[in-house]
């Protein structure tokens, strides 16, 4: 009887050892994963840091009135556990796969094979740039403001149809006799000709032309469309001056919060009330609030930052049904004037209920 007790004990022994082993051997192994976590959270209506540590008015406007805000309209950001040059360990993904303010994502999916984290964050700083470009557009058209769009050619790609025919700094003002003033605007069009050849008015060093060029087919994932060759941009000449400071967040997601930020700022009272606010999602200049990454991290942020509401984009609604932290009322939106809608239906003390939501 004590020897089998004694075996036992020691198979007991080994056993923990073998595990202890296993789990200091799988602690320095590398891992095809890394792990998304809440970020840091930026109240556009306040201030941030600068590179020198100074705090600075987040949004800044020179050439129009400004008015008092309160409450907040934040930002939501996640943060991205390990890279190519040190992925997390076994033992810190079985961790976050516990908890569900985290997330355990493709080492790919975040940091494509070739591409250096430098390189990711420098690209990650250009959509920065960008989104604030787009939200200062966006915010000024919601105020009735002529923002000067211009649609202009950064390169026609060789071989391509529009190759010899466009040329760089070409400002394409009209397709077919129709204003444009927006590169979306010029590919739906493009798309709505099925191929059929189409006049673009162009002022080229400021003589305006007029040139035909014939869509060409292609097709990827099962979807067909028409292409010219043409890498655009859209310019702007706004009326009055809007300066974003935010450094070391990258990433197109804070657009529509920008947006929201800049009509706070620049309309009498205050757009939410002086209710505490978060949100996310990507903003063209028309309005349109696109889908972002780690929707589920930033909810989780935004209730840790006391925010009370949450504005998400509608097409991320199948990622936020299930994971939103109690505590937290989610509002879905596909527009800017949706999302000035439903802060003016928060500040006003109405149903918010009767909101759009993700069920």
């Amino acid at each position: 009887m004590d020897r089998t007790r004694s075996v036992k004990v020691g198979l007991g022994v080994w056993s923990l050892i073998v595990a202890l082993i296993a789990l200091v051997v799988l602690t320095f192994l590398p891992t095809p994963y890394v792990i998304q976590r809440p970020g840091p959270v930026y109240n556009t209506l306040g201030t941030a840091a600068d590179k020198d540590g100074e705090q600075l008015p987040l949004i800044a406007v020179e050439g129009a009135e400004t008015f008092e805000t309160a409450g907040s309209l934040d930002l939501t950001t996640v943060q991205v556990v390990g890279n190519r040059q040190r992925t997390p360990s076994w033992f810190e993904l079985a961790l976050a796969w516990t908890d569900s303010s985290k997330a355990v994502v493709p080492l790919d999916s975040v940091f494509p094979e070739g591409v250096t984290t430098e390189e990711r964050d420098a690209q990650n700083a250009t959509l920065m740039v960008d989104s604030q470009h787009e939200a200062t557009a966006a915010a000024l058209g919601e105020l009735g403001y002529d923002t000067g769009a211009q649609v202009a050619v950064v390169e026609a790609v060789e071989g391509t149809p529009a190759d010899g025919v466009l040329e760089a700094d070409d400002i394409i003002t009209a397709i077919d006799g129709s204003p444009v003033d927006s590169a979306k605007q010029l590919r739906q069009k493009i798309q709505d000709a099925e191929g059929s050849a189409v006049e673009l008015t162009l002022l080229r060093g400021g003589e305006e032309k007029t040139v035909k060029v014939t869509p060409q087919e292609r097709t990827a994932d099962g979807k067909t469309t028409w292409v010219v060759g043409v890498t655009l941009r859209t310019d702007y000449d706004f009326p009055i001056d809007v300066t974003i400071q935010l450094d070391n967040v990258g990433g197109p997601s804070a657009g529509m919060m920008f947006a929201l930020g800049i009509i706070d700022t620049l309309t009498p009272g205050e757009l939410n009330g002086g209710e505490d606010v978060a949100g996310t999602g990507t903003i063209e200049a028309d309005g349109t609030v696109g889908p972002i990454g780690g929707i589920r991290q930033k909810l989780y942020g935004a209730r840790d930052a006391g925010a009370d509401y949450f504005l998400a984009p509608e097409s991320n609604c199948d990622d936020v049904v299930g994971h939103v932290p109690d505590g937290l009322t989610v509002v879905s939106t596909s527009t800017l004037e949706e999302s000035v809608h439903a802060l003016e239906v928060i500040a006003d003390g109405g149903d918010v209920s009767a909101l759009p939501t993700c069920d």
